[in-house]
């Protein structure tokens, strides 16, 4: 049997949109729509969830959709700069010390990106199984720009260059690259054995998201969202 382990982690503080895991959009706070298909995953591949927050106001509404947990993320892994996956990696000791199971995935849903489907879900899933090398999977975007050929940096002499250096003459000769959309990611539970585990490895997959799918970090993505929820141009 296949265990796996649902994190959905939402710290309390945010300087760019304070309360951003529980603003409501659509008519109901962001969380739920997390939880919701975490629960229907759950349901269908007997996973267990467990949350990941420093506020009360964030657990109480989690509860109020069916997420309950005696889990509290520890304050120094709350912060702007600590990596996402130590407080994963936490929140995965305790469920393992609590529900006495050595969990053999660890699959994270991201609350402010919010656009995804069970069938993204479950492929995710798959496509790491099919692999016994891979240590992590996560969701991508097809993006606009292109190291290789137009996005430019400063160099050590003050001047700016590609990013990747190249000779391409244009976007569509230059190699494929992607936005990491911060939907889903899968970890290996052995990933966390290592010294400094991080979602990008030597052996990493990645899913192409065949929709689309952005993250909410401005005022501005909100209002996208909501608009496209109103309009009936998106349902979640």
């Amino acid at each position: 049997m296949t265990h796996i382990l649902l994190t959905i982690c939402a710290r309390g503080g945010s300087k760019g949109i304070p309360g951003k895991n529980i603003k409501p959009v659509g008519g109901k706070p962001l969380i739920a729509y997390t939880i919701e298909i975490a629960n229907q995953f759950a349901d269908k591949h007997n996973a267990r969830i467990i949350l990941s927050t420093d506020s009360a106001d964030i657990k109480q509404v989690a509860a109020d959709y069916g997420i309950k947990t005696d889990y509290i993320r520890p304050a120094y892994l709350a912060n702007d700069i600590v990596s996402k996956v130590d407080a994963i990696k936490d929140a995965l000791l305790y469920a393992e010390r609590t529900d006495g199971v050595t969990y053999d995935y660890i699959l994270d849903l991201d609350v402010t990106s919010p656009i995804r489907t069970m069938h993204d879900i479950e492929q995710c899933m798959e496509r790491i199984k099919a692999v016994p090398e891979a240590l992590t999977i996560f969701s991508v975007s097809p993006c606009g720009r292109n190291p290789y050929f137009n996005m430019v940096e400063e160099k050590p002499d003050g001047f700016y260059g590609l990013v990747c250096p190249s000779t391409f003459t244009s976007r569509q000769s230059s190699p494929k690259v992607y936005d990491i959309n911060g939907s889903i990611y899968v970890y290996r539970r052995s990933l966390m054995e290592r010294e400094a585990p991080r979602a990008v490895t030597d052996r990493t997959l990645v899913y192409v998201m065949d929709h689309l799918c952005f993250d909410l970090d401005e005022p501005q993505d909100y209002d996208y969202l909501a608009w496209l929820m109103d309009s009936g141009r998106l349902k979640l």
